[in-house]
Order: C-alpha cells, then structure tokens, then sequence
C-alpha cells in the first residue's frame, strides 16, 4: 500500500518530524553532509547548543545561535502546508516535532508538540519575563531583561530534560493514533526517538532520505526528500 492510499483510509493520524521536515524552507540540519555538526568553529557545535556552554560562555553561545540557530524569515514549505490541511480535514490529530522553528504554526497548524522548544519564545532566567524573537536579534551580544538578568531561549539545549507535560501528550497521541507518520529525523536523539516505542496502530510510516534505527519496524519506508513525497499526497 502506498503513502497516499494510507493516508485516505486513516482516521486519526500523528506526524513526528525532525529536522529534515524544514530543510525545503532553507534551514540546514543537524546531520547531514552540509548540517550545522559540519560547520568549524572555535567550538564544535554539539557543545556550544549545550547547557554548560550557555551558562559558561553565554556570548559565544549567542554569537552562533543568532547566526546559525535562528530563521526569522524563513515560510513554510509544502509538507508545513499539507499537514496543516491534513488537520483540517480531521485526519491529523497532533504534529510532534523535534523542530524549534515554529514553521508549522505559521502554515496555519494547531495541534504541534514541541519537544524542543521554540526559538520564538524567550524568558529572563531572573524574573521570568517574556520576550520575542525580535528583541533577541535587536540585542547586542547577550541579551539581557529589565531586571538585569540574562534572557535565555525557550529551547532544550543539550544536558537539559525535556518538558513534562509535551512528552506526556506525545506518547498519548503515538498511542493513540492509526497512522504514525516519522519524518525527517534520523531518530538517533533521545528520549524523543523512543516515543516511536508506543505506536500501537496499524500504520507505521518512515521517509527520510537515510536509513533510521527503526526502519525494520516500519511497514513502509521512504528514501525520498520529503518535498517531492508530500508533493504527491
């Protein structure tokens, strides 16, 4: 059976995606041969996006992830706006994404978890206060609060757990759904790669342009870029 012939026969559909989900908008992965693990730093990269570097060294850590971390005028691509029909429709219950981009609220998507966070969404560690992506850039080297702390993104950096409450809503809607739909991540990052674990429904769907882990599990995988497959839906 094929992609699109799963999808008109299902009911309750559930989208996990990782970073190849929005490489078509222009923003680069993590992983692969031109991703952001590739690029030369001072640092290697899976160390400053970390926890400790952030507290260690909070401006070099702000100098790349304003300029490799943040796409403020970046739009959704074709599978964005598919997916957001798709929940239209009433055959996606929830989109899962790895992604912290916001892209698929801006295709016009209701239901996402973000495991991730969302670069959108910013705090003061201090005073809790909220800020927008927009202050963030406009801030010379650290940003900083009105009450003088330091204002730190809404995203899980390495060293970090993931929030409670997204992790708990996600294996709820895996468990739940028909049709599991992984897309776009290597599924090598945990815990978010185990949240497959739960899947109980009849359709288990991969499309990655790489083998993942869990490819033997699925019963169909796709070795396309996702623009091309979501194209033919």
């Amino acid at each position: 059976m094929d992609l699109k012939s799963i999808i008109e026969k299902s009911k309750r559909i559930v989208f996990f995606g990782g970073a190849g989900v929005s490489t078509a908008s222009n923003i680069p992965d993590f992983r692969s041969q031109d991703g952001l693990y590739s690029l030369k730093y001072k640092y290697p990269p899976e160390q400053i996006i970390s926890a400790s570097f952030f507290h260690n060294n909070t401006r070099e850590f702000y100098e790349f992830y304003k300029d490799k971390m943040v796409y403020p005028d970046v739009k959704p691509n074709i599978v964005h706006k598919k997916l957001a029909q798709l929940e239209k429709e009433g055959k996606l219950s929830a989109i899962i994404t790895q992604n912290i981009d916001n892209l698929h609220q801006l295709a016009g998507s209701k239901k996402v978890i973000e495991l991730h966070g969302n670069v959108f969404r910013n705090y003061c560690m201090k005073c809790k206060k909220k800020y927008d992506l927009d202050y963030i850039l406009k801030s010379d080297l650290v940003p900083t609060c009105s009450c003088g702390g330091i204002i730190k993104p809404d995203v899980v950096l390495y060293e970090e757990v993931l929030n409670d409450e997204d992790l708990k809503n996600a294996i709820y809607e895996i468990n739940n759904c028909d049709t599991l739909i992984v897309a776009g991540t290597s599924l090598t990052v945990y815990p978010a790669a185990s949240l497959v674990r739960y899947f109980r429904g009849n359709h288990f769907i991969i499309i990655n342009k790489d083998k993942t882990p869990y490819d033997e599990y699925a019963d169909l995988v796709i070795n396309r870029p996702l623009e091309e497959v979501f194209s033919e839906i």
